[in-house]
Formats: C-alpha cells, structure tokens, sequence
C-alpha cells in the first residue's frame, strides 16, 4: 500500500462535491480515503495532471476516489468520489471486471 501526505492544499472539484452529496460521502472520508487508502489505477497521461484512483474502506463500505496530482502547486485535486458498483468491480474493488 502506498501512502501519501495530503497537501496543505485539497482542491474539490463541483463534478465531486454533487457526487459526495448524492451518495452520502462526507469530506473526512475523502481526506482518510487520499490519506490512508491505496492507489489501484494510475492515468499519467490524464491532462492538466496525471491523476490516479484510490481506494479506501469507510465503517466496511468502499469509496472510490479520483484525484489529480498538482505537484507543482502542491495540491490535490479531487475530481470524483463514488461507491464502486459491485457489477463492475471483482471483490475487493481494486480490479475492473472485464
């Protein structure tokens, strides 16, 4: 697993804010998921900033979260957060069904 230290900056983006809202994620379990999860995907090639999907474990629920890397800024950026769908998603959520 690797960690990382969430920046002093933590950006969200609206596309985020309405998603956490509509699934009930709060902003502190974003914070633990970025703080304490594991990347399962990474996207280098994403623009502005490569970016990456985490996984964290909230009171047993998953949480996905999609966060861009301003290293140059210091800042991350989250662009979405959702629960995965289990559909999609092996056990564990850290693998695409194919």
């Amino acid at each position: 697993m690797e960690e990382y230290r969430i920046p002093p900056r933590l950006v969200f983006r609206v596309h985020a804010v309405a998603h956490m809202f509509d699934r009930g994620i709060i902003e502190g379990e974003v914070r633990e998921t970025l703080a304490c999860g594991q990347t399962i995907e990474r996207y280098p090639d994403d623009t502005p900033y490569p970016s990456r999907l985490v996984l964290g474990w909230r009171a047993g629920r998953p949480i996905h979260v999609v966060v861009a890397d301003n290293a140059e800024h210091n800042e991350m950026i989250v662009i979405t957060v959702y629960e995965p769908d289990p559909a999609l998603w092996e056990a564990g959520f850290t693998r695409r069904k194919q």
